[in-house]
């Protein structure tokens, strides 16, 4: 008897969160970019020089209302893929920068009274950044690789609004690191040192005195249907000081998209008519 009362109670259970998503439906927010501009990079490990050359980026970015209290919680999830070349002061030689960073974050947003459309976001992301520089004048040591791990600040005002008929969405997102931790090598050392076992202080805490970066995003999503065009800027400012060793990074790019959201059907195959339909940012 027991048992079957709770067997009962797990197909109401099963049934009441059937019906609750059939009355609450979140659907993704999707972009895919490609960004296009300039980088200024420097590295002490390689060279004391300063290069500078050009900036490039594929890019993925998921928004989403969570599920527990959508109407106040969004999850955010980013993926980059960059490639920097620069050029020292003379243009003989060239330096390489490829780059992968996976960030994922989670922001509470309020609505402003008094201003339709215009909404407020603030929380934290959390972000993995993994590559290399290389430059192939250095013999000896022609690779400086980049590794880190940051628990950060981020937030985000978006405003919806019409130029005419066209709606367009409108955001702009800072995402600042606070505490975390990176690779650095001592000044000097081979990788090959590393690869025999000498593998001391190779981590380090980061803070902002030895590890500061601010990424500035600025996006235009120009609603032209279902799909929607992405056009933007990004400011990345990376800079990083830990064994004498300085690295400098900062790139100005342009951003070019699609972007969109895309529901997902209860199992039904069909929305009710008293479904409420909560977006992330539109």
């Amino acid at each position: 008897m027991r048992l079957f009362i709770v067997i009962i109670c797990l197909i109401m259970n099963v049934a009441l969160w059937a019906s609750e998503d059939d009355k609450t439906l979140r659907p993704v927010a999707a972009a895919y970019t490609l960004e296009v501009g300039s980088s200024h990079l420097s590295d002490t490990y390689l060279t004391p020089l300063k290069y500078g050359g050009q900036s490039f980026a594929l890019g993925y970015e998921r928004m989403q209302a969570m599920r527990f209290s959508p109407e106040r919680w969004v999850m955010q999830l980013t993926g980059r893929l960059e490639l920097n070349r620069a050029l020292n002061p003379a243009h003989n030689a060239t330096m390489w920068d490829l780059g992968l960073e996976l960030q994922w974050g989670m922001m509470r947003r309020w609505s402003v009274d008094g201003v339709s459309g215009l909404q407020l976001y603030a929380g934290g992301a959390t972000t993995l950044d993994v590559g290399a520089l290389y430059l192939s004048r250095n013999g000896n040591n022609p690779v400086s690789a980049k590794a880190a791990w940051t628990v950060g600040l981020t937030g985000a005002a978006v405003y919806n609004f019409k130029i005419s008929r066209l709606p367009v969405c409108l955001r702009y997102q800072p995402v600042l690191p606070v505490t975390g931790a990176f690779f650095s090598p001592d000044y000097g050392e081979l990788y090959y040192e590393i690869y025999l076992g000498n593998r001391d202080n190779l981590a380090h805490a980061a803070w902002f005195g030895n590890y500061f970066r601010l990424n500035n995003l600025l996006t235009a999503d120009l609603r032209l249907g279902s799909t929607n065009l992405r056009l933007g800027y990004r400011g990345d400012i990376l800079s990083t000081k830990e064994n004498n060793i300085v690295t400098r990074r900062i790139t100005h790019t342009l951003i070019i998209g699609v972007s969109g959201e895309w529901l997902s059907l209860p199992r039904s195959g069909r929305i009710s008519s008293n479904a409420k339909i909560i977006s992330s940012v539109y």
